[in-house]
C-alpha cells in the first residue's frame, strides 16, 4: 500500500515548464534528425553523380595508355586525378580484367576507417565503367568513394543538432517563464489571499486584476466571496460585541451590571494591596422612587433612574466607575483614593446633583433624592462581598436615620460608621 506525500507535489510551474522544454527538445530534435537525413540522401545522389563524372575523366584520361598498354601512364593519369577528388580506391583493368593501373588514399589511423566505414554505408557500390575505344571495349574503371565529406557533414549536423537543441531550450525555457508569470502569478495572488482568509480571518484583502481572462473571472469570484465573508464577520462581530455588552451593560441606563462592578472592584482591591492604596465604595438608593414609580407610572421609573444613572456618571473622575446593581439601588467605585475625605466630597457632590427636578415623559416633574453608605478598603472590608455589604448597611442606616428626622427632601450617608446629613 502506498501513501502520496502531498509535499513531492510538482508545482504549476515545473509541470508547464517541463512540458514546454520537452515539446521543444523534440521537435528541435526531429527536425534536425529529419534535415540531416535529407542532407544525408542529397549528399549521397551528389557523391554518387561526382563518381561518375570522376570516372569519365580518368576514362578519357587513361584511354590512350590502355590501348598501348602502358602501365605507368595509365598509373601517372589515374593518381593526379584520384589523389584531387573524393575516392577512396581507383583502378584501371585491361580487357582482360588484369589491373593495370590502380590509387589507393594513404591510411592515416582511425579516421580514415572511419570514412571507409561510412562511405560503404551510405554510398554506393563501387563505380565500374567500361572504357571504349573505336566502339569496342578495351577495359574498365573501378571507382570506391570516400566518406571524407559525408563524415565532415555528419559531424557539422551533429554540432547543428546540438546547438539548435540549446538554443532552443533556452528560448523554451524563457517563453515558458514569461508564460508562466501570467499564469502562476495571478494564481499565487489568489492562494496567498486565500491563505490569510483561512489562517488569519483578513478578509479586507483582494486578489488583484489577471491579464488572462478566465484567471480574472476566477479572481473576480473570489473577491466577491471575501466580501461577503468580510460582511458577516463584520456584522458577527458587531453580534458579538452587542452580546458582550449586554451580557454586562443595564440595558435601561447602560451602565455597567453587578457581575462586572463586582470584576473591576477584586481587580482594584487586588491592585490596592500590592501598592498599599485605599478604594471606597459608594451603595446609592433612591429614596422616592417607589413612590415616584406608583404616581406615574413605569416609564416615569425609567426616566428618573436614567437621570440618576446620568447625574452620578457627571460627578466622577474619568477613572471611578458606576454601576446598577439592580432596582433603584447603584454602586460606585472610587479608585485610587488618596483620603476618606475625597469620597466624601464626591458623595456630597452627587446629593447635591439630585437638587435639580427631573423631567418625566408627559411634562412633568419629580424631585428625588438619594441615600448613600460609603465603606473603605481596608477599614470596613477585605473583599468585594464585604464592601459592598458594608456600604450597603450603611446606606441602609442612613436611610432609616433620614426617615426618623423626616428629612423627606434630604439625603445621609455614613463613613467610618459615623452619620453625616446634608
Amino acid at each position: 500500500m502506498s501513501f502520496f506525500n502531498p509535499g513531492h507535489r510538482p508545482t504549476l510551474h515545473s509541470v508547464i515548464g517541463r512540458g514546454h522544454l520537452i515539446v521543444a527538445l523534440v521537435g528541435v530534435a526531429m527536425a534536425s534528425v529529419s534535415l540531416t537525413l535529407l542532407g544525408v540522401l542529397a549528399l549521397r545522389v551528389y557523391a554518387d553523380h561526382n563518381l561518375h563524372l570522376i570516372a569519365r575523366s580518368i576514362n578519357y584520361t587513361v584511354e590512350a595508355a590502355v590501348v598501348f598498354n602502358d602501365k605507368a601512364a595509365a598509373t601517372e593519369a589515374l593518381a593526379l586525378i584520384a589523389s584531387t577528388e573524393e575516392v577512396a580506391d581507383a583502378q584501371v583493368l585491361n580487357v582482360k580484367g588484369q589491373i593495370l593501373a590502380r590509387w589507393q588514399r594513404p591510411e592515416t589511423g582511425l579516421l580514415t576507417e572511419l570514412e571507409m566505414q561510412m562511405a560503404k554505408a551510405f554510398l554506393e557500390k563501387p563505380i565500374s565503367m567500361p572504357i571504349v575505344h573505336q566502339g569496342q571495349e578495351i577495359g574498365s574503371i573501378l571507382l570506391i568513394g570516400h566518406g571524407g565529406s559525408l563524415m565532415r557533414f555528419l559531424l557539422s549536423g551533429l554540432v547543428g543538432i546540438v546547438l539548435c537543441t540549446a538554443i532552443s531550450a533556452w528560448v523554451a525555457l524563457y517563453l515558458a517563464r514569461r508564460q508562466l508569470r501570467g499564469i502562476t502569478g495571478p494564481l499565487r495572488s489568489l492562494a496567498s489571499v486565500a491563505h490569510a482568509a483561512r489562517s488569519e480571518r483578513a478578509f479586507d484583502q483582494r486578489v488583484p486584476a489577471a491579464a488572462i481572462a478566465e484567471l480574472d473571472n476566477l479572481g473576480n469570484d473570489f473577491n466577491a466571496l471575501l466580501d461577503e465573508l468580510e460582511s458577516w464577520q463584520t456584522h458577527l462581530q458587531h453580534e458579538n460585541e452587542t452580546l458582550a455588552h449586554q451580557a454586562s451593560h443595564d440595558s435601561l441606563t447602560g451602565l455597567p451590571n453587578r457581575a462586572l462592578f463586582e470584576g473591576r472592584l477584586l481587580r482594584a482591591l487586588r491592585n490596592a494591596n500590592k501598592l498599599n492604596e485605599r478604594v471606597a465604595v459608594l451603595f446609592l438608593d433612591s429614596d422616592r422612587f417607589k413612590e415616584i414609580n406608583d404616581s406615574f407610572g413605569h416609564a416615569a421609573g425609567d426616566a428618573v433612574l436614567v437621570a440618576v444613572a446620568n447625574r452620578v456618571r457627571a460627578q466622577l473622575r474619568e477613572e471611578d466607575l458606576v454601576a446598577r446593581l439592580g432596582g433603584d439601588e447603584f454602586a460606585v467605585l472610587l479608585t485610587p483614593l488618596q483620603k476618606t475625605e475625597d469620597a466624601e466630597r464626591i458623595a456630597e457632590k452627587i446629593i447635591a446633583s439630585m437638587e435639580v427636578p427631573i423631567s418625566l415623559p408627559d411634562e412633568n416633574q419629580v424631585l428625588t433624592s438619594l441615600s448613600i453608605g460609603v465603606a473603605v478598603y481596608p477599614d470596613h472590608g477585605l473583599t468585594p462581598g464585604a464592601l459592598l455589604n458594608a456600604a450597603d448597611g450603611a446606606m441602609y442606616q442612613a436611610k432609616r436615620l433620614a426617615r426618623g428626622a423626616q428629612h423627606t427632601a434630604g439625603s445621609e450617608y455614613l463613613v467610618d460608621n459615623v452619620q453625616i446629613r446634608s
